[in-house]
């Protein structure tokens, strides 16, 4: 990994020594989500080599184990495993993530200094608010970070495509991205936060121990799988059309 970027003290401005353009980065709520809900896809990406990179919104200082400090060491694992080129925090506050201008303009300056073609959110409705609210503060960085006159450091730039990942969402997926080979570099990732998933002391409940969180993975990997003819997959929305040039060569089978 190139560069594990923290935020400033400066909400406006970012510093880093080194500057890293990216094709495709991921933007969710706290450390973790991104790894449960597209990191397959991630690791995936950057063996095809293009240059990828995650934003957590939180360092996830309001959850019931770990601290924030443990969970950065877990996350910079986590990037390492997924072979990201960046892994960024914008340090807003766990559990009180709201549509404010402060958030938004957070995020649309790590837009402007990584400049991603692809950008992927949570989907919009969760159980958890932090999810949802980080799915809209997202777009609406996205779509301020290009506007000439907005008031934050670096050249305006919006992404080209944004995308939202499926997962744990009762909705039908536009596509799915086949990761059968990648799937044991994501299970690893995601054993990367054993604060989270392991219980430290016998008795110790979590929100959803590693037998269970291994059952849900597999499940819903399964099931995206299911739909396009492969093991396991990780499926993703779009809201716009997407448009096919050749109908012959389109893949999965209709019957």
């Amino acid at each position: 990994m190139d560069i594990y970027l923290r935020k400033t003290e400066n909400p406006t401005a970012i510093q880093n020594e080194v500057r890293v353009i990216l094709d495709v980065l991921a933007i969710a709520a706290h450390p973790d989500d991104v790894e449960l809900t597209c990191g397959g896809t991630l690791i995936k990406m950057a063996d095809m080599g293009y240059r990828t990179g995650v934003l957590d919104l939180t360092r996830g200082e309001m959850g019931t184990r770990g601290s924030p400090e443990i969970r950065d060491r877990e996350a910079l694992a986590a990037a390492k495993i997924m072979g990201l080129a960046v892994r960024a925090n914008a340090n807003l506050p766990d559990s009180r993530l709201e549509i404010k201008e402060e958030y938004k303009r957070a995020i649309a300056v790590h837009i402007r200094e990584l400049q991603p073609k692809t950008v992927i959110l949570p989907y919009w409705e969760g159980r958890h608010p932090d999810h949802y609210i980080a799915s809209k503060l997202g777009y609406e960085a996205c779509f301020i970070a290009g506007l000439k006159q907005y008031p934050i450091e670096g050249e305006p730039f919006r992404p080209f495509k944004i995308l939202y990942s499926a997962a744990y969402s009762p909705v039908g997926p536009t596509f799915a991205v086949d990761i059968t080979e990648q799937y044991d570099r994501r299970r690893e990732a995601i054993l990367s936060y054993p604060s989270q998933f392991i219980p430290v002391e016998r008795g110790e409940k979590v929100f959803m121990p590693l037998d269970r969180l291994e059952a849900e993975m597999n499940l819903v990997a399964s099931n995206y799988g299911r739909m396009i003819g492969v093991t396991y997959a990780e499926g993703f929305i779009a809201r716009e059309v997407l448009q096919v040039d050749d109908i012959v060569k389109m893949p999965v089978r209709s019957i």
